[in-house]
């Protein structure tokens, strides 16, 4: 009886070892995924350090759960999603003094730059669930991994999109 449990604790810690192996190996693969998504919801190096780690502890949480009943990306996208969701809603409630250092290090006078710029100014001032629709669009992501990774039909997605390209129509007019 005493062997046996000693030999379920070794079965244990090889499983742990093998899953930490995987969950590193996955981690490493989609790093720039859960990077981008972070970056939908802040712009400050600060900020997107801590939703990564955020993150990575909910995907950790979830890990050796994952089914596999949609892909690994979807998955991903999605714990990353809902993770920045959740962080964005704490932040307000919170109140934070940003600090100022008078300089722009990533400042770029080139025309396309400008332009890029201008549109992800606008698309920082949509509802965090619109901006990451919009940034999962510009992403190049169909229209049926966006419905999986936020929650929500296909159709629905479409009719968000047009609706959101509305809106960030009219601040442009502004």
């Amino acid at each position: 009886m005493r062997l046996m449990g000693k030999k379920t604790l070794f079965n244990e810690i090889e499983f742990m070892k093998t899953l930490e192996l995987e969950f590193e190996q996955m981690v490493r693969a989609h790093k720039s995924t859960i990077y981008t998504v972070c970056f939908m919801f802040s712009k400050d190096a600060d900020e997107v350090d801590d939703l990564f780690q955020e993150v990575l502890i909910n995907l950790w949480r979830g890990f050796k759960d994952f089914k596999g009943e949609s892909k690994i990306e979807t998955w991903i996208w999605r714990v990353s999603f809902n993770t920045c969701i959740s962080q964005e809603r704490k932040k307000k409630r919170t109140s934070r003094i940003p600090l100022e250092m008078g300089i722009d290090l990533f400042h770029d006078k080139d025309e396309d730059t400008r332009q890029i710029q201008m549109l992800y100014q606008r698309i920082h001032q949509l509802k965090p669930f619109d901006r990451a629709i919009v940034l999962l669009w510009l992403e190049g992501m169909p229209y049926d991994e966006i419905a999986a990774i936020v929650g929500i039909t296909v159709k629905n997605v479409s009719v968000r999109l047009f609706r959101i390209k509305e809106e960030l129509k009219k601040m442009s007019n502004h």
